[in-house]
């Protein structure tokens, strides 16, 4: 099972200091890979019709995940990126797949392209997209995604995206991986279908996400699919010390994931030295530097 670290974005103030002393950190200390969040925008949630349900406001800074694994290619070796999740029905499926097959190249195939639909409708309003039909849009776009990435020519004509002929090159160094993320049998669903793997946010604790991994394999298998094949990333969220951050990692073991991704926010670590004060003791305990 590889095991990876969350990028701790909005406790660390948008510091650009900050991702290259995470990144070098994560990489040396034995971590697999490191996983980022995913928002162009926050907003301002009070007096909103309809609500805005999610966590993040108009204080909370993001680094464009592509942007930031690109740089990161550059001064890393080993470690591997992963989206978790990008957002993708609000964004253009081409350039889309332009920046990843560009972070793949550039880090020589080390992207994993997580996405999922969101929850911010101002965000989507922002960059010209429908949060109404954000479902049926990212089951399009994954289609078109695997096309761009392997296909020497496109010619490709669905509900929301138009391709006359037209080429992506260079091309990734091989199909680029994509993953789904969310909760729910609508997202379950889905990914049976469509993904390559599913990232289970640790919310509701370990034992919720096992018991929806369970469901979905399940589902993956009843469509003929290899669940040998199919990818499981937990987003370990530590409520204690080590020893239930470690627990937790037996536990998704056990449950067969194939990918841990450790949440390092919500611990009160007020700084760059304390996230990776924080990676280090994980590490050691785990055995992995």
């Amino acid at each position: 099972m590889q095991i990876g670290a969350v990028y701790p974005q909005i406790e660390l103030g948008g510091d650009p200091g900050a991702v290259r002393r995470i990144g070098r950190a994560v990489e040396d200390l034995g971590f697999a890979h490191l996983l980022a969040y995913d928002h162009v925008l926050g907003a301002v949630h009070a007096d909103r019709t309809p609500r805005l349900p999610g966590p993040y406001t108009e204080q909370d800074p993001f680094h464009d995940p592509f942007v930031m694994f690109a740089y990161l290619a550059g001064i890393t070796e080993r470690v591997s990126f992963a989206t978790g999740i990008l957002i993708l029905p609000q964004r253009q499926t081409a350039l889309v797949a332009r920046q990843a097959a560009d972070v793949d190249l550039l880090s020589g195939g080390r992207l994993r392209l997580g996405v999922g639909v969101g929850w911010n409708h101002v965000e989507y309003e922002a960059l010209g997209q429908d949060f109404r039909t954000r479902g049926a849009r990212q089951e399009e776009q994954i289609e078109l995604l695997r096309r761009l990435f392997t296909e020497p020519v496109v010619d490709f004509s669905g509900r929301f995206d138009r391709i006359d002929r037209a080429a992506l090159v260079p091309k990734p160094v091989r199909p680029i991986p994509i993953w789904l993320g969310g909760s729910g049998e609508v997202a379950f669903e889905r990914a049976a279908r469509l993904a390559d793997g599913f990232i289970f946010f640790g919310g509701g604790g370990v034992d919720h996400a096992v018991d929806a991994w369970t469901r979905l394999r399940d589902r993956v298998r009843g469509l003929g699919r290899s669940v040998e094949d199919f990818g499981a990333d937990y987003v370990a969220v530590p409520r204690g010390g080590i020893g239930d951050l470690t627990a937790q990692i037996d536990a998704w073991r056990e449950a067969g994931g194939t990918h841990v991704s450790v949440a390092t926010m919500g611990r009160n670590l007020d700084s760059v030295d304390g996230h990776i004060d924080y990676l280090a003791s994980v590490a050691d305990a785990l055995g992995l530097s």
